[in-house]
């Protein structure tokens, strides 16, 4: 299990048909048109565990935002599955387990929650990460 700041969360959208982009990463779902505004999505569970999300009634796309270049905020969508419900904790609560992957350091601490551990996805980190998203306005 994984949590976001709620602050970040802009909306929580159902699953759509996804613009497919040739020679992406295989995390990067595709691009949608989110309010006039194309976004791109990630796939959660296959950035994170190697496997797609599973197309379950509670998967969803996550509308965050994050910080992008420049000052500006961009958004940037995640699937996920089991998006059910929502948990607040406060920052203190979670817990650093001494090692962190050099390849994903997005990844924070972790709380539990009925006995499930619940790991925190730094989006502020993440699209530093990931190598597709863009960096400015392309100008033609």
């Amino acid at each position: 299990m994984y949590t976001i700041k709620c602050e970040n969360v802009r909306e929580i959208a159902p699953m759509v048909t996804l613009k497919p982009v040739p020679h992406r990463p295989d995390f990067f779902a595709g691009f949608f048109n989110y309010r006039g505004t194309v976004v791109p999505v990630i796939d959660l569970c296959r950035l994170i565990h190697g496997c797609p999300c599973r197309m379950r009634l509670s998967t969803r796309i996550i509308l965050a935002d994050y910080a992008g270049k420049g000052n500006r905020t961009d958004t940037i969508g995640l699937i996920a599955e089991r998006v059910t419900e929502t948990v607040r904790k406060p920052k203190d609560a979670f817990v650093f387990s001494g090692s962190r992957a050099a390849t994903a350091p997005y990844l924070g601490g972790i709380v539990m929650e009925q006995k499930k551990m619940i790991q925190y996805i730094d989006l502020n980190l993440l699209p530093n990460c990931i190598d597709f998203l863009p960096e400015e306005e392309d100008k033609l």
